[in-house]
């Protein structure tokens, strides 16, 4: 008999091993909240909280790159010392832990960051005006490094006196410590674990204080 119940434990043992195994997709509920952005009121609209199975899910609220979805379930939180506590891609966590960290203890000025949170902001727009596109923050796979001192900018080809701040704070490099540059620590360290800079992309928009594995 004990030997019975000794053989039943370790296939128990085993089962849950399995178990264990199953991906978040198969095992657990999606939570997130979200809004869209409105093109023709140019504010956001919608706003509304999300519940659903993973299997639910469509092609819209998983980044094909990495496999991180719109779920918070797919979020990990992270807690730097001075900062406030961000969540992020649980395949980029590790490596962003590791390189903030690490510009925190070489005295780099990092302030504030800002990772996974949802919105519509891309893609196509519905009959309501609506954008129906997930931003890369809403995968968690984007940073907003020192925003109040690194902004988004529209009309900015290059950057000037003709560049419109749309968000954050004005781009001073050379006279803000705060404000990001090309050949700085903090870029140069996150891009070279894969993260491409907001202040490089290419067209009307720069936006100093973003990062993400596309640049948008």
């Amino acid at each position: 008999m004990a030997t019975y119940f000794k053989k039943y434990i370790l296939v128990l043992i085993g089962l849950l091993g399995l178990l264990s195994m199953v991906t978040p997709a198969l095992a657990q509920t999606c939570h997130y909240s979200t809004w869209s952005w409105n093109v023709n009121l140019k504010k956001a609209v919608l706003y509304r909280a999300v519940r659903k199975d993973y299997q639910d899910l469509n092609e819209l609220e998983i980044d094909k790159q990495t496999g991180c979805s719109v779920c918070r379930e797919d979020q990990v939180e992270i807690k730097l010392p001075n900062l406030k506590p961000f969540s992020i891609c649980r395949q980029l966590a590790p490596s962003v832990r590791s390189t903030l960290l690490e510009l925190i203890k070489q005295n780099q000025a990092v302030t504030e960051v800002i990772g996974y949170r949802v919105g519509q902001t891309r893609g196509k727009v519905d009959e309501h005006g609506n954008r129906t596109g997930f931003s890369n923050h809403s995968f968690g796979i984007a940073l907003d490094i020192n925003p109040q001192h690194n902004g988004l900018y529209t009309e900015c080809f290059s950057f000037g006196a003709q560049c419109r701040l749309l968000r954050g704070g004005h781009w001073r490099p050379g006279k803000d410590p705060l404000s990001l540059t090309l050949n700085g620590q903090i870029v140069r360290q996150l891009k070279r674990i894969g993260l491409k800079w907001g202040g490089e992309i290419k067209g009307r928009q720069k936006d100093f204080m973003h990062f993400s594995i596309t640049g948008y």
